[in-house]
């Protein structure tokens, strides 16, 4: 896979987890620190079912979307709900969903070591073979797969939130709750649902994760730090700000490591999450508020002669 087709493949990806990360930050105001962890735990369940069934991983699609949904209705039900209806501070609930994500990596490490009993290999490390990707072009398949699934993701998620009046009600959730709720909205199914949609995300994204990269138990991890720099650079308050950030975060991971691979040599590319970091604090410290809420018309019409 090309530099340019693999960067864009990872900012698609990547973008995918960041929206999910962000719709519940929205509607719940939690930062989820167990988003990444239900990518990998969908990325293990799609192995499992690809060596099961000896078929193409796109077959585990939608299997890895329901599951990586019912994640989040179940992280959001079992973990969240409880401590919001005793009025946990947000520091509680951020907590919470970090010792959530300890529990997932147990659970990841249970579910792999179970698989490698069944399958009679070693299955705690993994990445889908090149030959079992289609090819388009002359260009792997995983490369329009991901774009196809982040187009249509959007597409679902804007048709949603701006054509039915479910979409309706979950977007006054998102902007005053208590002033939805008197007017007639149920919060908390709003919420319920975008816990889903974000575990949904989460799911489709590790599905097609272990066609780009290795899969171990404690990737979810690792990309966590992607995932939250992604949030935050674009605007932790908006959807929009989440593509922003996915993509300018995830482009220039890739991107910027490989130019400095020629520089330095491969083992560069292992410290690739500090250029997410790097871009996360020079955000932080110029637009504390992410891209998103720029007025970029205001610059655009003072840079007019």
């Amino acid at each position: 896979m090309g530099v340019l087709e693999g960067a864009v493949t990872y900012a698609n990806l990547l973008t995918l987890l960041a929206l999910g990360l962000t719709l519940t930050y929205i509607t719940t105001s939690v930062p989820n620190f167990a988003q990444g962890s239900f990518a990998v735990f969908s990325s293990y369940l799609a192995y499992f079912i690809y060596k099961i069934f000896n078929a193409t991983p796109y077959l585990s699609v939608p299997f890895a979307v329901l599951f990586g949904g019912l994640i989040g209705v179940v992280t959001y039900v079992a973990v969240l709900r409880p401590l919001i209806k005793r009025e946990a501070s947000i520091l509680i609930l951020m907590i919470a969903t970090l010792a959530w994500d300890l529990i997932l990596l147990g659970l990841i490490g249970i579910f792999s070591e179970t698989m490698s009993k069944l399958l009679g290999t070693y299955a705690s490390k993994f990445i889908f073979p090149y030959y079992l990707d289609y090819k388009l072009f002359g260009i792997q398949g995983i490369f329009f797969s991901s774009t196809l699934a982040i187009i249509v993701s959007l597409a679902i998620l804007l048709f949603l939130l701006y054509r039915t009046k479910f979409g309706i009600a979950m977007r006054a959730a998102m902007e005053n709750p208590s002033l939805a709720e008197i007017m007639g909205v149920n919060v908390e199914t709003t919420r319920l649902f975008s816990w889903f949609l974000s575990g949904a995300f989460a799911g489709l994204a590790g599905a097609l994760l272990p066609f780009k990269q290795e899969i171990v138990q404690a990737t979810g991890q690792i990309i966590i730090v992607s995932i939250f720099a992604a949030s935050i650079v674009g605007g932790l308050s908006t959807l929009y700000g989440a593509i922003v950030g996915g993509y300018l975060v995830g482009l220039s991971e890739s991107l910027v490591t490989f130019w400095l691979s020629k520089f330095f040599g491969t083992s560069i590319l292992v410290y690739s999450k500090a250029i997410s970091l790097a871009i996360l604090i020079v955000t932080l410290l110029v637009i504390p508020q992410g891209l998103a809420t720029i007025n970029w018309r205001r610059y655009i019409w003072r840079s007019k002669p």
